[in-house]
């Protein structure tokens, strides 16, 4: 019987050298980029009682979040699928400051799924949320802070598709559709059947203009000008749309000149409905189907942790953005030592580890020399002391 014990789950890759110190390294960059913009570190645990997880964004994630029962207590447990539920919980229940808070997080998650056929299931999540503010300027302040994160980790440009949630919301009440209708059209908005939602509008009762207004929403996309063509098509709708829309322009004003970006606004883009309460945004590459960040406004997570705050973030994909960065692996370096027990080789060996450099030492009877263990120098004794001398490939 062949041994397969080596096989991993579909889905569920490891990191090998030298992607893993690349990943690593960008870490770093990335903690000292959030740092710099005043965000805080926060380390959620890997599982946790399900409820938590489910709740406020989570609820989208059920079918994303592997089960488990917690052999001490019997309650259902998950892995966490998304730690944004995580961080709003910290938010509301652990810190419970009335200031706004800035909070980071980088770790690994699991899903049931993968994103795509053959996708990953296990993303190194990296992600930034801003509590206690509801203006323009925090949204602002998570775009930017996305679009940068993405160009330090070596994407030079991005595609950003921008829309509000809002609006379809603000007409679906006004022109009072019930949950099943309501849900029936966010579908075929999302796909852009227009054949489709000209059929669901044509079942309700709606007055024409209402029916235009949600009718034209497909059509609703393009460059900055789309916005002042929503404001002429959607001049009936209730002053909710009409906020959006206002929210939107602000936003346009900023993201347009964001170096080293692209922007595109669709007013049918309604990436996170169900837990999402204004501006939504997402990063494309060419050649890439999925989007490799995104965000938006979702306030009000905290209310079930028992605080109500306003949040804005935006989290991506660690591995899928590396593996689509121009940014160069780290160039291998490191002083090759003999096998020798003198203690002033020794020394020499502490003081340059001291000093930051990476020092491997040979094992009696190894293969493999300085070149082979991926070292462009090497410590000689040479006039009456250990030098460091380069290495002649």
């Amino acid at each position: 019987m062949q041994n397969d014990r080596w096989l991993l789950p579909e889905g569920i890759e490891e990191v090998l050298p030298p992607r893993a110190e690349q990943m690593e390294t960008t870490l770093r960059r990335l903690l000292d980029l959030l740092k710099g913009w005043g965000y805080e570190l926060v380390m959620p645990p890997f599982i946790e009682y399900l409820e938590s997880l489910l709740t406020g964004t989570g609820n989208d994630l059920d079918l994303q979040t592997f089960k488990l029962t917690d052999q001490l207590t019997g309650r259902l447990m998950g892995v966490r699928s998304d730690m944004t539920p995580q961080v709003a919980r910290i938010d509301a229940h652990c810190l419970k400051r009335d200031l706004p808070t800035r909070l980071c997080y980088m770790g690994t998650v699991l899903r049931t799924l993968p994103p795509t056929h053959g996708g990953n299931r296990s993303p190194m999540q990296v992600g930034a949320e801003l509590y206690g503010h509801a203006g323009v300027e925090s949204d602002l302040e998570v775009l930017r802070l996305m679009v940068r994160t993405l160009h330090t980790a070596g994407i030079e440009h991005v595609y950003l598709d921008i829309g509000h949630v809002g609006i379809f919301r603000g007409l679906a009440h006004q022109a009072n559709l019930d949950s099943e209708t309501e849900a029936r059209l966010f579908d075929a908005l999302q796909r852009k059947a227009k054949p489709e939602i000209a059929t669901l509008l044509a079942e309700r009762d709606l007055p024409k203009g209402l029916h235009t207004m949600l009718e034209r929403l497909a059509d609703l996309h393009g460059d900055r000008s789309v916005l002042e063509k929503a404001a002429s098509i959607l001049a009936e709708a209730d002053e909710p749309v009409h906020q959006a829309l206002d929210n939107l322009r602000q936003i346009a004003e900023v993201a347009v000149a964001l170096p080293g970006t692209s922007v595109h606004f669709d007013l049918a883009e309604l990436r996170g409905y169900h837990y999402h309460t204004g501006v939504v945004f997402a990063a494309f590459v060419p050649g890439q189907g999925q989007a490799i960040a995104q965000g938006g406004r979702y306030d009000e997570i905290g209310k079930v942790f028992g605080q109500a705050r306003p949040a804005t973030g935006f989290s991506t994909d660690l591995k899928t953005v590396l593996s689509l960065s121009t940014a160069k692996s780290p160039e291998v370096r490191g002083i090759f030592a003999p096998c020798d027990g003198d203690a002033a080789l020794v020394e020499a060996i502490d003081a340059l580890r001291e000093a930051g450099e990476r020092v491997i030492q040979a094992l009696p009877g190894q293969q493999g020399g300085a070149v082979e263990m991926g070292c462009d120098r090497e410590l000689v004794l040479q006039s009456g002391g250990w030098q460091t001398v380069a290495v002649h490939k």
